[in-house]
């Protein structure tokens, strides 16, 4: 059985390749090839949270499992296993399985709803997750301009130095007249107003997967024309952006959404992250380790 740190999953998984995993995932679930089980949580009284989310991508079933506390932090794992035998093929530390297929997936969507032309992005949000959609979003689309606005003056302006972006002094500068809008952030309310979004934006909205948390409020949300989530099952128990809006009759799974942008309409891409998607990464992983033997041979556990 493999054992994978997290450079090598930084290694082994570059986030423009991620995106074509992403679609394939996607693809799979749509053809009856996939199956996403939706994340659980096991709240202790301590703060203390134990999450898991499993799925199967093909030829490979997982699960990834982390646990997370308000005061000391998170640590991330997962597992992926034979779909045939059941046997144990890999054990990942993967707060960057989580990062980058999160990105990837947020890249997908937005290569399937926004403006093909769009060259200009807009982030609420500057910690871990915005630079994995940023690098996702740069490989789908010609982007040349990106504003980025956080509670955090000195954080916005080191992901601004970091990431060919520019530091702005308000979330609506940020996101005014950007063609497509990031938001990434840990917010319980809104970060945005409805007025600043204009027709023909494409909103990825990554942040929240709790029920009684958002990041958009709800006039926007019903006022798309198209929400595609990356699982409607999932979304009516974590969504809270969808939940507190109580609106579903516009909302897609992203397994059916084609190719759609319309210079009238907004989208919006309600990512919550997906235990197939975390499958569909770590195979692909797997399988590059497997075709340099020789480079992760003191990984390689025997465990038959």
């Amino acid at each position: 059985m493999f054992y994978f740190t997290e450079s090598d999953v930084r290694e082994l998984l570059p986030i423009g390749e991620c995106v074509g995993v992403m679609r394939r995932a996607f693809e799979a679930l749509a053809q009856g090839r996939a199956q996403n089980q939706p994340r659980r949580r096991l709240i202790l009284e301590s703060g203390s949270v134990l999450h898991s989310m499993a799925g199967e991508f093909i030829n490979y079933f997982g699960t990834k499992f982390y646990s997370t506390n308000p005061r000391y932090g998170a640590h991330f794992s997962f597992m992926l296993y034979d779909a045939k035998t059941a046997h144990p093929l890999a054990f990942m530390e993967a707060n960057h399985l989580g990062q980058i297929r999160t990105g990837a997936a947020s890249g997908y969507a937005t290569d399937l709803l926004a403006d093909p032309k769009a060259n200009t992005v807009g982030f609420i949000g500057s910690g871990f997750q915005a630079r994995t959609q940023l690098e996702a979003i740069r490989s789908v689309r010609p982007i040349q301009s990106v504003r980025v606005w956080s509670r955090s003056e000195e954080k916005r302006r080191k992901f601004a130095e970091e990431c060919n972006a520019t530091a702005v002094d308000t979330a609506e500068e940020a996101v005014r007249g950007a063609q497509i809008v990031v938001t990434a952030t840990n917010a319980k309310d809104p970060v945005l107003e409805d007025s600043w979004i204009a027709p023909g934006t494409m909103i990825n909205a990554m942040g929240s997967n709790v029920a009684s948390r958002r990041e958009l409020p709800a006039e926007l949300v019903r006022r798309a024309d198209l929400i595609a989530a990356d699982s409607i099952e999932q979304a009516r128990i974590e969504a809270g952006d969808l939940i507190l809006a109580d609106c579903w009759a516009n909302v897609v799974d992203l397994q059916n959404v084609q190719r759609h942008y319309d210079p009238r309409q907004i989208t919006i891409f309600k990512s919550l992250g997906l235990g197939v998607e975390d499958v569909a990464a770590g195979a692909f992983i797997y399988e590059r380790a497997l075709a340099t033997p020789e480079r992760f041979a003191d990984r390689n556990r025997a465990t038959r």
